[in-house]
């Protein structure tokens, strides 16, 4: 076979291949009809413990870690705490603590199973008016709270002797603070004056 007869064949048989590559729609390079993404177009898979650290990390910061802002404290008025930490804002702080997920399945892995928590106010007490940056003159009332874990620590081992191990009175302790912020003074609500009683 002549080289020009070489050369024809290998330039036929790529013509083909670029051809069919780029008619299957599976190749993202040589398509040239509508927009294209290029490389970005490959999966690239990402793990769920990821995603889940990042959704956990939104969660926790929307109902977690803001301050609220409660109006005045009244004269005379009882001067008490906003609600106890939940059960769902405990067990984020004792997983951020003591994180047991993210295990290897089938390796590693461990469980708190039977959760018992006790929650106890150790603390509530307001600060003396002072004035914050964008807020203004207010007060913190801080309230801490003590909150006990009980519960079975459960520890699945698959390697290099698959066995399991079980803690029945395992038992953690969390503080868990929550501050909010009265105004104090006389407090502009932005409502306007109140309409005058006939």
């Amino acid at each position: 076979m002549s080289r020009s007869k070489q050369f024809t064949m290998a330039a036929l048989a790529m013509f083909f291949a670029v051809t069919s590559l780029s008619t299957s729609g599976c190749y993202w390079g040589l398509t040239s009809l509508g927009p294209s993404l290029g490389a970005f177009a490959i999966p690239t898979p990402v793990s769920p413990l990821l995603a889940k650290k990042k959704e956990d990390a939104y969660w926790t910061r929307e109902r977690y870690e803001r301050v609220p802002i409660l109006g005045p404290i009244q004269s005379g008025g009882t001067i008490a705490a906003l609600d106890p930490p939940s059960d769902d804002e405990v067990m984020r702080a004792l997983e951020k603590a003591r994180p047991v997920q993210g295990g290897i399945p089938f390796l590693h892995e461990r469980n708190r199973n039977d959760v018992r928590i006790v929650k106890e106010k150790i603390a509530d007490y307001i600060d003396p008016p002072r004035v914050y940056p964008l807020i203004g003159p207010a007060q913190q009332h801080h309230a801490h709270y003590k909150c006990t874990i009980y519960y079975e620590d459960v520890r699945r081992i698959g390697w290099p002797v698959p066995h399991t191990l079980r803690d029945e009175d395992a038992r953690e302790v969390i503080y868990v603070d929550h501050n909010h912020l009265h105004m104090v003074g006389n407090v502009d609500t932005g409502e306007g004056p109140a309409p005058p009683v006939q």
